[in-house]
């Protein structure tokens, strides 16, 4: 007998976007306040204002390290 995967069970799509959808949400979260706890650091250390380009920079590669840690646990590597 042939394994079933989740979307072959049927009309499980919405299921799989919202696992998507709370996997980009926990990230996107974690990500806001890991950039945010760098800024106060920053600007507490340095005495200098953390810019906008500076927030946006730190938090695509806060996401992009956000998203590989999560494809190893979803993808099996652990």
């Amino acid at each position: 007998m042939k394994p079933l995967t989740l979307l072959e069970v049927g009309n499980l799509d919405g299921l799989v976007v919202i696992i998507i959808l709370i996997i980009l949400l926990v990230a996107l979260s974690v990500s806001f306040m890991l950039t945010m706890i760098i800024k106060v650091w920053y600007e507490w250390k340095d005495q200098r204002k953390f810019s906008r380009k500076q927030f946006i920079q730190t938090m695509v590669i806060s996401l992009l390290i956000c998203g590989l840690i999560s494809g190893v646990i979803c993808g099996g590597g652990l």
